[in-house]
């Protein structure tokens, strides 16, 4: 019975981890596969009114998955752990079948891509809501850091291996971006249902119907308001003022307030807020959410670093960029690889608390390191540091979901993971609008008249100069995003076309671009990568104060007692 134990939680972990690694692929795939996929359905993603297909297409997979997280979790506790992850596994593969054989163009086309993205993220949030719960389930309180830590470095990792692999399929056929996950899915779905089992605490409960509908149509009500926040809205740069944006944000959150009151008040809560009376648990998820805060948007500000700027002035063309910055990439990947399993290791023997606090030290230091990086930066520096942003956030995720994880009553950790992934979700998204709004405000301090003065001396018309300089900085930033050319892009083939021969080759030409932008782009990274050293900081200050070594030994829990009753301290 022992030696099924011991095999089973390898299993266990195994298949959870191949879900969590194609969940993430698939969240970050698109992001250098979409001018391919744009090209393949016939529409122009940065012309009036489609701008929003391009962020839906991006951002509507992560949304559902931080809306549906908790929800899914709690179902998990009530109905089986294994069986939402293992419907998880189908859904999943499903709908990527279903993405893959699209046979409509322009907007229906981008549209009905949306539409299954949302499915596919259905299918990611019941992977990533119970995963958690199965492994704390199959392994023993002194091997859970191991475990969470290869589990969550699986997550980190898979959204910056989706980059390299959307780069590599794409151009072959945009299709394949969304087939690949198919065999896979397939193969894991059948594995799971054969070998995966319920080892949880099922707790029968009634399904909290207001707590889900205020939960979900909140969060809802704030990633839409974070959507449009950073596109232009009349005669500004992003959309803060714009009635759609301020009131879906006060209506989310004025949702979130009243699913509150449901759940302190609700006979069986969707979620219960005595948790975080658990040290631990509180201090745990506040640190996970600011770390995903600095994280979330760290991976769009080097892809328009380096596809923007310095792989086109060190020779590559525009269109091969996506890819490029990918592989460039590989070196913060390496660092989750290394430093997650080895943090889980030894927060297993010396606690969370040393490896997650200095982990987010490392990445805030990672972070004022890139502020000090020349634009046009030397490689190797630039590895290096990413290397170290990568050690940082290794050693901080393992030890933190353990030190989570452990802290919950076994019949509340599908919620208790559902909402740590939820943080970790939802601030992922928040972030990139954070992100996504500082870049642009540093952008807007000195990219016009960089810009102006530098279509002028190129013999672009004062008039038309100054039209094209003034256009909201987003356009230039999804353009370098993109991997189209900026400066083609802006002017567009009619202005082009009536200038000198020479003069055109100079603004479309790989060095005039990428000189022109360098500066304001640093103003903007000094204000995006500032925020992410205030997260880290305060993300490691929430680490150190999460207490000592404890697991919730719910042997030693008299029956009656409160939900949040604080967990024992763990002397092995």
């Amino acid at each position: 019975m022992r030696r099924k134990g011991i095999d089973y939680k390898w299993i266990a972990l195994s298949n959870t981890t191949l879900g969590m690694l194609m969940a993430t692929i698939n969240s970050s795939i698109l992001l250098i596969a979409l001018p391919d996929i744009f090209r393949g359905i016939d529409i122009d993603p940065l012309a009036p009114g489609n701008t929003s297909y391009l962020l839906w297409l991006i951002l509507g997979f992560m949304v559902v998955m931080a809306v549906l997280l908790v929800s899914l979790g709690r179902l998990g506790d009530i109905y089986g752990r294994v069986r939402m992850f293992n419907l998880g596994f189908a859904v999943f593969t499903v709908f990527s079948i279903l993405l893959s054989i699209t046979w409509l163009h322009g907007e229906a086309a981008a549209i009905w891509l949306i539409a299954m993205r949302v499915g596919q993220g259905i299918g990611g949030a019941l992977l990533f809501a119970n995963s958690s719960a199965i492994l704390t389930d199959a392994f023993p309180p002194h091997q859970r850091g191991l475990a969470l830590g290869v589990n969550s470095i699986a997550a980190i990792a898979g959204s910056f291996l989706g980059l390299v692999l959307g780069g590599v399929l794409a151009p072959v056929a945009w299709r394949l971006v969304f087939l690949v996950s198919v065999p896979i899915g397939v193969l894991a779905t059948a594995w799971a249902y054969r070998s995966l089992r319920e080892l949880g605490q099922r707790r029968p409960a009634r399904v909290d119907w207001w707590g889900n509908a205020t939960f979900a149509l909140g969060l809802v009500g704030v990633m839409i308001g974070i959507t449009y926040g950073i596109q232009p809205y009349g005669g500004h740069t992003m959309g803060w003022t714009s009635p759609l944006v301020l009131g879906t944000l006060a209506g989310g959150v004025a949702l979130l307030v009243a699913f509150c009151i449901v759940e302190a008040r609700v006979e069986e809560p969707m979620f219960h807020l005595e948790l975080f009376r658990i040290r631990a648990f509180s201090a745990g998820n506040v640190a996970a959410l600011l770390a995903a805060m600095g994280r979330g948007g760290l991976q769009f500000i080097l892809v328009i670093w380096l596809q923007g700027i310095w792989l086109p002035e060190h020779g590559y063309d525009f269109a091969q960029t996506p890819l490029w910055a990918g592989i460039y990439m590989l070196p913060l990947i390496a660092g989750f690889l290394v430093a997650g399993p080895a943090s889980g290791w030894l927060s297993d023997h010396f606690g969370a608390r040393p490896f997650a606090t200095g982990g987010m030290v490392l990445a805030a230091l990672s972070f004022l390191l890139l502020i000090e990086l020349p634009v046009s930066f030397s490689y190797p520096w630039f590895a290096l540091i990413l290397l170290l942003n990568g050690i940082g956030m290794g050693l901080f995720a393992s030890p933190n979901s353990a030190g989570v994880m452990n802290s919950l009553p076994p019949t509340q950790r599908g919620a208790g993971a559902g909402m740590l992934a939820t943080f970790m979700n939802s601030a992922s998204v928040l972030s990139i609008g954070v992100f996504f709004t500082l870049m642009i405000a540093g952008l807007a301090s000195g990219l016009p008249d960089a810009l102006q003065s530098g279509l002028v001396a190129h013999g672009v018309p004062a008039a038309d100069a100054a039209r094209v300089s003034h256009l909201p900085p987003v356009a230039t930033l999804f353009a370098s995003f993109l991997g189209y050319n900026p400066i083609a892009t802006l002017l567009g083939p009619d202005m082009l076309g009536r200038l000198p021969a020479a003069q055109a080759a100079t603004l479309t030409g790989r060095s005039f671009f990428p000189r022109l932008i360098s500066d304001p782009f640093h103003s903007a990274l000094v204000y995006a990568f500032a925020f992410a050293i205030a997260a880290c900081l305060v993300a490691a200050v929430a680490s150190l104060l999460r207490g000592g070594r404890y697991v919730h030994d719910e042997a030693t829990v008299p029956a009656g007692a409160p939900i949040g009753i604080e967990p024992v301290e763990d002397a092995a």
